[in-house]
C-alpha cells in the first residue's frame, strides 16, 4: 500500500502541483511571520541589551504617596542624592540621567521621526561613556548640541551645522557640535536623539538640578546584586526605586517580546485564513483524484485490501505532498522573512543589525502546520473512497451524492447558519466590548453554515445568471450546466474566494464607516477652527497660547489643561478651560442643565456623572495638589467623545492650585475661519516649530482615519495571498474537471463545436463560480460589516452605515478577472485535446 500511494503521487505531479502551491504559500507565510518577528525581535533585544552595558544599577525617584487628600508627587533626584550614590562601597561612579522630547528639524524645517522617538538627552561630563563620539566634541551650553549618528546620515547633517528644534517653548537654532553613536531602540526604528550638556537639559526640560534616573557603574569585582544592595541601605527608604542593569535588559527584552506578538498574532491569523482556504483546494483535490481512481480503489478493495489500507493509502498520499509542500513553504518564508526585514527601510522603518533568526520552533510549526493541514484534508475524502462497497465502485452506482446525505447537509447548515444569524444579532445588542466576542463566534458558525449550504446556494444563484449566459449561445449553456454538475466541488472552489472577500468587504465597510463618523464627530465637536498641540502629544508650552492671542485674526483661545485632583478619596484627572470661551471652542450635545463653565459652575460627561451619581445641579467637594478643597456645582452633563471628555472647569478656578498644569492643546477660533493664509499666519507666530501642529477639523480627523486606513491597506496586502491561494483552488477545479470531462470535450468538438467555443465555454464557468464566490463573499462581507458597526456605534454615537458601492464594484469586478485569468491554462488545455484520443478515454 505505501508503494502503491507513492507511486500515485508520482503519476498525478501535475495534478498535485496546485495543492502543494497552495499548502506551500499558506506554510510560506506562517514560516515567514515567525522568522520576521523573530528577527526583529532578537534585533531589538540585542540593541537595547548593549544599551544597559554602563549601567550596573538604576536608580528612579519613587511616588510618594499623598497625605488624606492632597494628590501624591514624586521624590526629587538632586546632585545630592547622586553624590551620595557615588560614595557607597562597591560604586566605581554615577551618572545623573535626563531625558525629554527634543523636536529636531530636517533641512527642509520638517520633523525628524514620529513625535515619540523624537528624543533628548543629556552628555554626561567631557566623555560620557553611554554615548561614543565619531567626531567633534561634548556640548557646552545652550547654543550646542549632539546628534546621534543615524539622525545625521538621514537628514545630512554634519558638525559645525546650525539647526532648527525645540523642546516645548520657542525655536532653537544652536550648533551641531559633535555627532554620536547610540543603540536606543528608538533611533534604530527611524527616531532621533538630540543631546545637550547636563545643565541646559536641566533647564529646557523643566527639572533644573533634578534628574531622571540616576546610573551606577559598579567596581571591578562588585556584582550588580551587590551594589543594588548597598545602595538600598546607604538611601532613604520610600524615596528611591533601585533595579540593576541585568533586570532593566530582562525587562526591555520582555517589553519588546510583548509588542512584538500583537504584530505576531496578526500575521499569523492572516496566515491562518490563507491555509484554511488552501484546505478547501486540498479537499477538493483528493476528492477529485479519489473520485477517478475508484474503480483501481475497489480492485484493490477487491484483492484483499482493508478500508483502512485504503484509507491509510490515500494519508500517505497527503503525507507526502505535505512534507515537499512545508519544506519548500519553509525555504519560501525564511526568504519572505528576509524580504520583509528589508522592506521596513524601504517604507522609513529600520531595524538594529543582527542574523536572520530561524528557530527550532519555526521549523517545527511549518511542518507540522504543511503536513498535518494536508493530512486532514484529505482524511475525509480517502474515508469516504474507503466506505464505497467494491462492486458499487466498479460500477459507478457512487457517482451522485444520495438524497439523504444532500439533506442532512442542507440541514445541518441551515441550523448552524441560523444559529450564527441569531448569535450575530444578540450580540449587536450588547455593549461594545461585551460583544466582541460573541460576535466573533456568530461570524465563524455563519460562515461555516454557509459553506455547508453553498452546494445547495449554486443552484438558483448560478440559474439567474442564465440569462446573461444565453448571449454567449452553446457555450454559455454548457458553462452554466457544467457549474452546477458537482455542487460540492463548485461550492468548494467558490468558498475560497468567499472567505477572502468576506474579510476584504467587511473591513472597507467599516473602515469607510469610521470615516465618516469621524468627520462628523470633528464637525460637530469642534466648532474652533484650529486645536494648537505637541506633535508627541506632550504638555504644551504656557508661551503658546499667549503668542496665539497676539496673533491678528485670533478672536478667542482656550486651553486644556490636565490635572490631578481627588474626589470622594480617589484620583480624577479635572481640565482647566477658557469658561468665558469653551462655548465658542467645542459643541458637544448637551444631556442635561447647560453648557456654562465659570466660577465654581462646572460641567461633566454623563459617564463620569453616572459613575458619581451627579445629574445637574449636584455639588461636590474636589482636593487640589496642594491640598486645599473647593465645592464645585455641576451646571450639565453633555456627551463625551474624542475631543472632550471628563471634568471641564474655568482655568481661573484650577491655576491657583496647580503648580504646573498639563496643557495638552489650545483651541483657536479666527475671524476669517480656516484657510491655508490663516494655518501659516498661525504656524509663523508660533516660530514654524517643528514640535507643535497647528490643525483644522480636516487635518484631526484624517489623522484619526489614517490608522484605520493604513490597517486596512495592510489588511487588502495580507489576505492578497488568501485570494492568490483561491485563484490557485479555481485553476485546479477547472483542470481537473477538464481532465475528467475529456471524452465530453472530444464528442463537443466532434459534433462542431470549434475549439474557440470550448475555450469560451471554460472560461464561462470559472467566471461564474469566481462571481458565485464574490456575491456570497460581499454579503457576508456588508452583514458582518453592519454588525460591527452596531458595536461600534454604541461608543461613537455619529457612527452610521455607508455601503462603499464603487469599492465593492471593484472586488466584484476582481472576482470576475479572477475567474478570466484562472481559466487561461484550463481553457488552452481543454482546446488543445486531440478529440479522437479524447473520445477514446475512459
Amino acid at each position: 500500500m505505501f508503494r502503491t500511494a507513492l507511486r500515485n503521487v508520482l503519476a498525478h505531479k501535475a495534478r498535485l502541483l496546485m495543492t502543494v502551491l497552495a499548502v506551500m504559500l499558506g506554510v510560506a507565510f506562517v514560516s515567514g511571520t515567525l522568522v520576521f518577528t523573530n528577527t526583529i525581535s532578537d534585533a531589538f533585544q540585542k540593541s537595547s541589551a548593549k544599551g544597559f552595558d554602563q549601567v550596573d544599577v538604576a536608580m528612579t525617584a519613587d511616588y510618594q504617596e499623598a497625605e488624606g487628600d492632597r494628590v501624591g508627587k514624586l521624590h526629587d533626584l538632586t546632585r545630592a542624592t547622586l553624590d551620595k550614590s557615588e560614595r557607597v562601597p562597591g560604586a566605581a561612579s554615577a551618572i545623573g540621567v535626563v531625558q525629554g522630547f527634543t523636536a529636531l528639524a530636517d533641512k527642509d524645517g520638517k520633523l525628524i521621526g514620529e513625535g515619540f522617538q523624537s528624543q533628548g538627552g543629556n552628555y554626561w561630563g567631557a566623555k560620557d561613556p553611554r554615548y561614543p563620539l565619531v567626531s567633534g566634541h561634548a556640548p557646552k551650553g545652550p547654543g550646542e548640541i549632539l546628534i546621534d549618528s543615524e539622525t545625521a546620515k538621514r537628514a545630512g547633517y554634519q558638525v559645525g551645522d546650525t539647526v532648527r528644534m525645540s523642546v516645548d517653548g520657542p525655536v532653537l537654532t544652536p550648533r551641531i557640535t559633535g555627532i554620536f553613536t547610540t543603540d536606543d531602540g528608538n533611533v534604530a526604528a527611524g527616531g532621533s536623539l538630540t543631546l545637550f550638556d547636563t545643565a541646559t537639559a536641566q533647564k529646557l526640560f523643566g527639572k533644573a538640578g533634578v534628574y531622571d534616573q540616576i546610573d551606577v557603574k559598579a567596581k571591578p569585582g562588585v556584582t550588580q546584586a551587590a551594589l543594588k544592595a548597598e545602595l538600598d541601605k546607604a538611601l532613604p527608604q520610600g524615596t528611591v526605586s533601585t533595579t540593576t542593569g541585568k533586570q532593566l535588559a530582562d525587562d526591555q527584552a520582555e517589553m519588546i517580546s510583548r509588542s512584538m506578538s500583537g504584530m505576531q498574532t496578526a500575521l499569523l491569523v492572516f496566515a491562518g485564513i490563507a491555509l484554511f482556504v488552501g484546505t478547501f483546494i486540498i479537499a477538493n483535490t483528493f476528492t477529485m483524484l479519489v473520485a477517478q481512481r475508484t474503480r483501481e480503489l475497489a480492485l484493490m478493495r477487491a484483492v484483499g485490501a482493508s478500508r483502512r489500507q485504503v484509507t491509510r493509502s490515500v494519508l500517505i498520499e497527503a503525507f507526502v505532498v505535505g512534507a515537499v509542500a512545508a519544506v519548500t513553504g519553509l525555504l519560501a518564508g525564511i526568504g519572505i522573512g528576509a524580504g520583509l526585514r528589508s522592506l521596513m527601510g524601504t517604507f522609513g522603518g529600520s531595524v538594529p543589525d543582527g542574523p536572520l533568526v530561524v528557530k527550532p520552533a519555526t521549523i517545527v510549526a511549518a511542518l507540522a502546520v504543511g503536513i498535518l493541514v494536508t493530512m486532514l484534508a484529505a482524511w475525509l475524502p480517502g474515508r469516504r473512497a474507503a466506505k464505497i462497497p467494491p462492486v458499487a465502485a466498479m460500477s459507478s452506482v457512487h457517482a451522485k451524492a444520495t438524497t439523504k446525505s444532500l439533506v442532512l447537509r442542507n440541514t445541518l447548515g441551515a441550523l448552524v447558519s441560523a444559529a450564527g444569524v441569531a448569535v450575530v444579532l444578540a450580540a449587536t445588542t450588547m455593549d461594545g466590548s461585551d460583544g466582541q466576542l460573541p460576535m466573533g463566534l456568530g461570524a465563524v458558525l455563519l460562515i461555516i453554515g454557509v459553506f455547508i449550504l453553498t452546494p445547495l446556494l449554486s443552484r438558483p444563484l448560478i440559474a439567474a445568471a442564465a440569462p446573461v449566459l444565453r448571449a454567449f449561445g452553446v457555450s454559455g449553456k454548457l458553462a452554466r450546466q457544467n457549474s452546477v454538475r458537482n455542487p460540492r466541488r463548485t461550492a468548494a472552489t467558490a468558498s475560497a474566494l468567499m472567505i477572502g472577500l468576506t474579510l476584504i468587504t467587511g473591513m472597507t465597510v467599516m473602515a469607510g464607516s469610521l470615516q465618516q463618523a469621524i468627520e462628523k464627530m470633528a464637525s460637530s465637536s469642534i466648532k474652533a477652527d484650529y486645536v494648537v498641540s505637541m506633535a508627541n502629544g506632550n504638555a504644551l508650552s504656557p508661551d503658546v497660547e499667549k503668542k496665539l492671542k497676539q496673533a491678528g485674526d485670533v478672536t478667542a483661545t482656550s486651553p486644556m489643561l490636565n490635572a490631578e485632583t481627588r474626589i470622594d478619596g480617589q484620583s480624577e484627572y479635572v481640565t482647566g478651560v477658557n469658561g468665558a470661551a469653551i462655548r465658542d471652542l467645542v459643541g458637544p450635545k448637551v444631556d442635561e442643565g447647560s453648557f456654562k463653565v465659570g466660577g465654581t459652575d462646572v460641567v461633566v460627561d454623563s459617564e463620569t456623572a453616572k459613575s458619581y451619581g451627579w445629574k445637574a445641579g449636584s455639588g461636590f467637594s474636589v482636593s487640589y495638589e496642594d491640598g486645599r478643597k473647593q465645592r464645585l456645582t455641576v451646571a450639565g452633563t453633555y456627551e463625551s467623545n474624542d475631543f472632550l471628555r471628563g471634568i471641564l472647569l474655568d482655568e481661573k478656578t484650577l491655576a491657583p492650585h496647580v503648580s504646573d498644569p498639563y496643557n495638552m492643546k489650545v483651541m483657536v477660533k479666527t475671524a476669517d475661519g480656516t484657510s491655508g493664509a490663516t494655518q501659516a499666519e498661525l504656524e509663523k507666530a508660533l516660530g514654524t516649530n517643528p514640535a507643535i501642529k497647528v490643525q483644522d477639523k480636516q487635518d484631526i480627523s484624517n489623522e484619526i482615519a489614517q490608522m484605520f486606513t493604513l490597517m486596512l491597506n495592510m489588511v487588502y496586502g495580507l489576505l492578497a495571498m488568501a485570494v492568490i491561494v483561491a485563484v490557485l483552488g479555481v485553476i485546479n477545479t477547472l483542470a481537473m474537471s477538464v481532465f475528467e470531462r475529456s471524452q465530453e470535450i472530444g464528442m463537443l468538438r466532434a459534433i462542431g463545436l470549434d475549439r474557440k467555443g470550448i475555450k469560451r465555454m471554460v472560461r464561462l464557468e470559472s467566471l461564474v463560480i469566481s462571481l458565485f464566490g464574490a456575491v456570497l463573499g460581499i454579503g457576508l462581507g456588508v452583514f458582518f460589516g453592519w454588525a460591527a458597526g452596531e458595536l461600534l456605534a454604541t461608543k461613537l454615537a455619529t457612527y452610521e452605515l455607508i455601503l462603499p458601492w464603487a469599492r465593492i464594484g471593484v472586488f466584484l469586478l476582481l472576482a470576475a478577472t479572477v475567474g478570466v485569468l484562472a481559466a487561461l491554462w484550463p481553457a488552452r488545455r481543454a482546446a488543445r485535446l486531440n478529440m479522437l484520443e479524447a473520445i477514446k478515454a475512459e
